[in-house]
């Protein structure tokens, strides 16, 4: 569900951990740490593993120290800020396969998209380059859910225009919501530029937010195992 996933779709070269959004279900967490102690994963940072703090966002970080994944980093997510939810993300989900028959399960690129709308500026690229990715793989056979996907989430202005110019009652209808289309259906491509740092801005302002109680609950976790 994060960087090892950008890997994956070709919109990053390396990631440094892995990222996994699992189902909230007792019996799966039974199989969660199976996994994580054949990989002698130790938990490296507060919280401690709890369903109900999974349940409210946040993630629990783990270390591998089995040979081969040495110092390889875990996180592990139930819930995650306006994304749908696992059901929902696992029916759409992305699957490859490599030569052994090994399956990988990834966030499809519209959810992966939704997930990487942070406050930290180095997934903002990311989510550029997975939209653009999404859009050159599929514009051959654009469905409406590509185009709407396309209008909604594209971060490049020429793609922008492209699109407005090509899909222009679509775009129309979708200026409502993203009102930046209008800009794309001028074809005003330095207020486009202009608005789409706006439209950043103002996401990486909700992620604060989100994450603000949150964090005043790490904080809290900090206290009261400095004071066992």
């Amino acid at each position: 569900m994060g960087g090892q996933a950008c890997v994956f779709y070709g919109a990053a070269q390396v990631s440094k951990d892995i990222d996994f959004a699992i189902l909230a279900e007792a019996e799966n967490f039974v199989c969660m740490h199976a996994a994580l102690a054949e990989l002698q994963a130790e938990r490296i940072a507060v919280p401690r593993f709890d369903p109900e703090a999974l349940a409210r966002g946040h993630a629990i970080h783990y270390r591998c120290q089995a040979r081969g994944v040495e110092g390889m980093r875990v996180d592990v997510m139930t819930k995650m800020r306006g994304v749908s939810d696992f059901a929902t993300l696992w029916e759409r989900r992305t699957t490859f396969g490599d030569d052994h028959g090994t399956e990988f399960n990834l966030l499809s690129i519209p959810d992966l998209v939704q997930a990487k709308k942070t406050q930290r500026s180095k997934d903002w690229p990311m989510i550029e380059l997975l939209a653009a990715i999404h859009h050159r793989e599929n514009r051959d056979f654009p469905g409406d859910d590509f185009i709407k996907f396309w209008l909604h989430e594209l971060r490049t202005p020429e793609l922008l225009i492209t699109l407005a110019r090509d899909y222009p009652v679509q775009a129309q209808d979708l200026s409502q919501k993203r009102q930046l289309l209008t800009l794309a259906i001028a074809q005003d491509i330095e207020a486009l530029r202009l608005a789409l740092d706006t439209e950043r801005q103002a996401e990486q302002a909700l992620d604060r937010a989100y994450w603000e109680p949150l964090r005043r609950e790490l904080e809290e976790y900090r206290r009261a195992m400095r004071n066992e």
